[in-house]
Parts: structure tokens; C-alpha cells; sequence
């Protein structure tokens, strides 16, 4: 079984490494127990729009999970990730995928701005969709998950928003880039300029004990963005008396750790049930 999750995982992770797997992962994605509610605008911007998966199985009171998808804060587009809106309508959440700016031309810290505004959003719109507001999550992988982990710790943006850190149930980051320095890319270097201010650009530089509980998923075999990311803001989260959960998946490559969200690639991985699972436990302590 070990052998034969192995090699889908490697299987899959080329396919979406390209981008007729991301087609093939979304084209295969069940279209029936979810209502999607497409191109909603959170901002006048046409990049600050969003979709929210409502499932069919849960009418009041679902748990709101916003995830911000990845592309190096360069490229993505929402409607590449049906797949993961359909993964959590299908555990009962509301799910908000949110578009963002990209460079070219925007920078630093305009996707975590427009993070910002798609939360206070979804706060201010999740009883519309039957979703509860007091218990709303921040998801995303790799350049998203940079995105929500920098409103989880850098109070700042969700105050700017109208909303605040405090809204915030949990985090869950996948393959995240949340300790990076030094910057070397010089694409990148652009992106997160000027140089001197670059320490304001890492999550785990705001870090304290006010954070909400965190699961940091990485893969152990990532080449994109090292394990070491994940490591060290979990150890710097419980260091200074947060909570947060690290998971390693051994042998599984950035994108692997986001395929398994595609109907057809879960038995590749326990990725789903672990983040429904974190979900619902934050859910269930916070009810107490």
C-alpha cells in the first residue's frame, strides 16, 4: 500500500507540474454537492474578485475556510482551483477562493492587501452562505500560504481591512515560504523591494503568542520552497506559546502536497483529512 501511495504521489506530481494536469485535476472535479457562487467582487479591482463553494450538506453554522492559491505571487487565477473548493464543500466547509494582484506590476505587500480584504469579506458574508464567522480559517499553498500566514501574524493588514487578527479560528499553510531569507531570486528581490525592509516580508518575523492554532503541511522531498520554512515557524510559533501543528510528508514534492486535493488523486494522500480534521478539532475546542 506504502509502494502504491508512492508512486501515485510521484505520478501526480508531474502531472500538475504542468498545466494539463491542473485542467485534468479541475476538468475530473465533480461538479454535483456544491453550489459555486462565481466572481463576486471584494474590492473594485479586476483581480480583487472571489468564488465561495457552498456545500449542500450544511445549511447554517459550516466553519469558513479562505484559501489563497500559489504562483510565486506571479501568476494563478481561482478558476485553476476548483479542485480545492470542491475538496472542502465536500467536508462540509464554505470555502472563498480569492483572486489576488500579481506581479508584474503589483509588489509587495498588495497580494497580502488583498488577502486582507477577501477575509473581512468573507467574515462580513459568511451567514449569507450559511457559514459562521466565528469560525473562519486562512488556508493556502506556497505563495499562499505566505499570504495567510502573514495576516495571521502581522496584525496590521486585517486591521487596515476593518476586521482583525482575533476573527481569525486558524491557519492552515501548505509548502509555505514564511522564513526565506535572503531573498536571491532577483524576480523575487523586485517583488519583496527594497532590501532594507525585507524582514517585514516574513510571517515568522511577526510571530508572537497571539497567532490562532496553525497546521504547517510541507513535503519532504520540496525542491521549490524548503521544509525548513515549515520547521521553523512551527518551532518559533510554540516557542513562544502559540500552537502550531507540523506535519512532513516524506517523499512528496510541492505540488504533490497539493494534489492529493483533487477527487481523483485522494488516495495519493491523507492531505484532505488531515486539514478537515484540524478544522474540525479548532471547531470543536472553540465551541467548549
Amino acid at each position: 500500500m506504502a509502494m502504491a501511495r508512492a508512486f501515485i504521489v510521484s505520478l501526480v506530481s508531474g502531472l500538475l507540474a504542468a498545466c494539463s494536469g491542473q485542467f485534468w485535476a479541475n476538468a475530473l472535479t465533480p461538479r454535483w454537492g456544491y453550489d459555486r457562487h462565481a466572481d463576486i467582487g471584494y474590492a473594485d479591482g479586476t483581480r480583487q474578485r472571489l468564488d465561495v463553494y457552498v456545500p449542500d450538506t450544511r445549511a447554517t453554522g459550516a466553519p469558513v475556510v479562505v484559501f489563497f492559491y500559489g504562483g510565486s505571487w506571479q501568476s494563478g487565477d481561482k478558476d485553476g482551483y476548483r479542485f480545492v473548493g470542491q475538496a472542502l464543500a465536500s467536508r462540509g466547509f464554505i470555502a472563498v477562493l480569492p483572486d489576488y494582484r500579481l506581479y508584474p506590476p503589483a509588489r509587495f505587500p498588495a497580494f497580502v492587501e488583498d488577502g486582507a480584504r477577501a477575509v473581512a469579506w468573507a467574515r462580513d458574508h459568511a451567514a449569507d452562505y450559511g457559514g459562521d464567522p466565528d469560525h473562519l480559517f486562512v488556508a493556502g499553498h506556497s505563495a499562499g500560504a505566505h499570504i495567510a500566514a502573514m495576516l495571521a501574524a502581522d496584525r496590521r493588514y486585517l486591521a487596515a481591512a476593518g476586521a482583525s487578527a482575533d476573527d481569525l479560528a486558524g491557519l492552515v499553510g501548505m509548502a509555505g515560504p514564511y522564513d526565506f531569507l535572503p531573498i536571491e531570486d532577483p524576480v523575487l528581490q523586485a517583488i519583496f523591494a527594497p532590501r532594507a525592509a525585507w524582514a517585514r516580508t516574513q510571517p515568522i518575523h511577526f510571530v508572537t503568542g497571539e497567532a490562532p492554532p496553525m497546521l504547517l503541511m510541507h513535503g519532504g522531498a520540496d525542491r521549490t520552497v524548503a521544509p525548513e520554512n515549515s520547521r521553523n515557524m512551527a518551532s518559533r510559533v510554540n516557542d513562544r506559546g502559540g500552537e502550531a501543528r507540523l506535519k512532513i510528508y516524506p517523499e512528496t514534492t510541492h505540488v504533490g502536497l497539493i494534489a492529493p486535493l483533487a477527487a481523483p488523486l485522494r488516495l495519493a494522500g491523507d492531505q484532505l483529512d488531515d486539514i478537515a480534521d484540524f478544522v474540525t478539532k479548532v471547531v470543536s475546542d472553540r465551541s467548549r
